[in-house]
């Protein structure tokens, strides 16, 4: 049977319905807005895997082009591996769904979304959090929560949920809201100096709207909704967990004081105490090694969070406010464009910079754009040395992809446009230590290397990650969070501003009852760190440098009429081909008659400009050139000017005094000056009488005095 539940938000109607498509399923709703239309799948296995500490869950997004009635580009003509924006929504719809199930639910998980239609001014990302949550709710997968999802505008001073692309290009933020019916679950946003109380504002506004959905899936549920799987939470062993307890809990303690321990010692210690725990099983005791295991877990974040919350007090020892030691460095490679290595605590970025040309612009293909240049680009790495293990380097994953994602988002609103700095700009951020927030390092370490590479920036950026750790009433903000506190606590608030407001947000919640007064608090308090982190990088180095590395290429800009891009292309692309092979210099041409010509040798770009000056001069009357004498005819002469253009001078006007034959006054390849008398066209009248009669006039003025 088929249901259909709807709702209205943001002007535009939302309809989710079940029972008619992908049956088999776990859960299949097949959710619509305008002309965008999603597909969601949830279909999880019938039995747990064994022997394993996490939950399996597997989530995809994918945009098909034909949804955009195109198709692909490439030699293969399919969907291949998925895109960046596929891999970042993808996260987006598995950021909030998977701290919503119990623990003990082990199943194999997977959730796909597939965009099957595509309206070409909707971003259909947000229906795909919306159908994840609702095809789990109507399954018999034991998903504790029931989510919203909407995008949030800010136009004209005035929120607008789920804006149109079109919107999009003239808002002050993009932001992406999931929450349950009594909290915010995950934020996700890119911001042009939003404030605290307008970034509030914003997230209340998409929590509303997050509720109508909820109150459409719940609807949707009670029609069509699976009795749900019972999962028996797991019970740790009494005895087991007592003894261990009893025995190890000081130590324990005392091998998480990072206020005394490196991260290694620390990690050292802990796996000293567990060695120790664990030779006390003989190797065939599987099932209680496996218990030990959890049971030291447990223990672990039960003394983190009894620290924080009933002894006030940081694994490191910090306040709740406190940030640790930052140390910046610009400069530091002697040939990239730009560097930095920035350093909190135990994270350290190395932070690149390379200046490029249009040419070096990323092409994408989207489903809002066939054809789509990226000029900025904000990569991650993260090897294994920097937390200490051993693994293969492999292509970047989803948290890579991720974290670069939001860095990038950080910094690119505050990038001077493409008029005022015409290059491609990539920055590349490789985390050499890791110990909390390497995102929010590399957002700083950008903003440094950008500087130091002489990018015009608006602002600085700097970021910090706050962090939550909450039971019941009782609850801590805290500043600048370490491993622990991300592993163990409640919230990771990523926030990148300026000092005059918010350009970057991303928020995860473990818990749904995270109050405004919470956010608030958490946002009010990093907002003290970003200003503090600000002015330790403004000591470094405060302002961009006056000019790019020698070793970036320059880009001299010119502008010709529009008229004339076909000359300097010429047939084929035969003569800017011939500058290109003269100069060995870059050229790009726009549409509007914008020419850029990029190279680190100065001599050659100016070269290169005056080829195409040359190519693109046109002759204005009165005014005086040396031409060349390129042809004699009967009635005159025909005189370039300059490259390929030339004039007629008629025998009337090569001398003062008549003459019979032309030749008789020129040959070909006579150089003379000649005025531009008039223009007819594409005509051309020139005159070396003119010339004549002013140089005799000019002599006749000068003889008095010279007597």
């Amino acid at each position: 049977m088929i249901h259909t539940v709807e709702v209205e938000i943001g002007g535009r109607t939302l309809n989710i319905e079940t029972g008619k498509v992908a049956k088999q399923a776990g859960g299949a709703v097949w959710v619509s807005c305008g002309d965008s239309v999603v597909l969601v799948t949830a279909t999880s296995d019938t039995e747990p895997r064994v022997g394993i500490d996490f939950f399996p869950l597997t989530v995809d997004y994918r945009e098909y082009t034909y949804s955009a009635g195109r198709i692909p580009g490439g030699y293969i003509k399919r969907e291949g591996r998925p895109s960046e924006k596929e891999i970042l929504t993808s996260r987006l719809i598995d950021r909030p769904i998977r701290p919503g199930f119990p623990d003990g639910f082990a199943c194999e998980t997977q959730v796909i979304a597939m965009v099957l239609s595509a309206d070409p001014d909707f971003d259909p990302s947000t229906l795909g959090i919306v159908g994840a949550s609702a095809a789990l709710a109507i399954s018999d997968i034991p998903a504790l929560h029931i989510l919203g999802a909407v995008r949030v505008g800010l136009i004209d001073g005035q929120f607008v949920a789920n804006p149109t692309y079109t919107q999009l290009k003239d808002s002050a933020l993009n932001l992406v809201v999931t929450a349950a019916e009594d909290g915010i679950v995950m934020v996700e946003a890119g911001a042009s100096e939003l404030t605290e109380a307008q970034m509030i504002e914003a997230i209340d506004f998409g929590h509303q709207a997050c509720k109508k959905i909820v109150a459409a899936i719940r609807e949707l549920q009670a029609k069509a909704g699976k009795p749900k799987r019972v999962v028996t939470p797991p019970v740790l062993d009494p005895a087991l967990t007592a003894q261990m307890e009893g025995k190890y809990r000081e130590s324990l303690r005392a091998a998480l004081d990072t206020s005394r321990l490196t991260k290694e010692e620390s990690y050292d210690r802990v796996a000293a105490i567990k060695k120790e725990i664990l030779a006390g099983f003989t190797p065939e005791q599987v099932d209680k090694i496996r218990e030990a295991k959890k049971i030291l877990e447990a223990l672990q974040e039960r003394i983190f969070r009894e620290e924080v919350l009933d002894n006030h007090r940081r694994p490191d020892s910090r306040a709740f406010d406190q940030i640790r030691q930052i140390t910046c460095e610009v400069g530091v490679l002697p040939r990239t464009h730009g560097s930095s290595l920035f350093t909190r605590g135990e994270t350290q970025a190395l932070v690149t910079v390379t200046l490029g040309t249009k040419e070096d612009a990323q092409r994408q293909e989207l489903l809002e754009a066939p054809e789509y240049f990226k000029r900025f680009m904000l990569n991650y790495n993260f090897p294994p040395f920097s937390v200490g293990e051993v693994a293969f380097l492999r292509g970047p994953g989803r948290r890579e992809i991720g974290h670069g994602a939001l860095a990038e988002r950080s910094i690119v609103r505050m990038l001077p446009d493409q008029e005022t700095f015409p290059y491609t700009i990539r920055v590349v951020s490789d985390i050499l230590e890791s110990n909390g927030s390497s995102s929010m390092a590399s957002v700083c370490g950008a903003t440094l290397s950008l500087m130091d590479a002489g990018v015009p920036m608006r602002a600085p950026v700097a970021g910090i990650a706050m962090g939550l750790v909450k039971e019941g009433d009782k609850y801590a903000v805290l500043t600048d969070i370490a491993g622990a506190e991300d592993h163990y606590g409640d919230m990771d608030f990523k926030v990148a501003g300026t000092s005059d407001g918010i350009t970057g947000l991303q928020m995860d919640i473990k818990t749904t009852n995270v109050s405004v007064a919470i956010l608030e608090k958490a946002l009010a308090q990093a907002r003290t760190a970003r200003l503090s982190i600000l002015e330790n990088m403004n000591q470094t180095i405060s302002e961009p440098r006056v000019a790019v590395s020698p070793y970036a290429p320059r880009i001299y800009t010119m502008n010709i009429a529009t008229a004339k891009i076909r000359e300097v292309i010429g047939p084929g692309g035969k003569v800017i081909k011939g500058i290109i092979e003269q100069t060995g210099v870059k050229i790009d041409v726009s549409d509007d008659g914008t020419i850029h010509i990029a190279s680190a040798d100065a001599a050659a770009a100016g070269k290169a400009m005056q080829m195409i000056s040359d190519i693109t001069a046109v002759a204005e009357v009165n005014k005086t050139y040396l031409g060349k004498v390129v042809r004699l005819v009967d009635f005159g002469a025909f005189v370039e000017i300059f490259p390929g253009t030339d004039g007629l001078l008629h025998i009337s006007e090569i001398s003062e005094s008549r003459i019979k034959q032309v030749r008789d006054e020129l040959n070909e390849g006579d150089q003379i000056l000649v005025k531009v008398l008039g223009l007819e066209g594409n005509k051309i009248k020139l005159s070396r009488k003119a010339i004549l009669k002013e140089q005799r006039e000019k002599l006749k003025k000068e003889e008095p005095t010279k007597a």
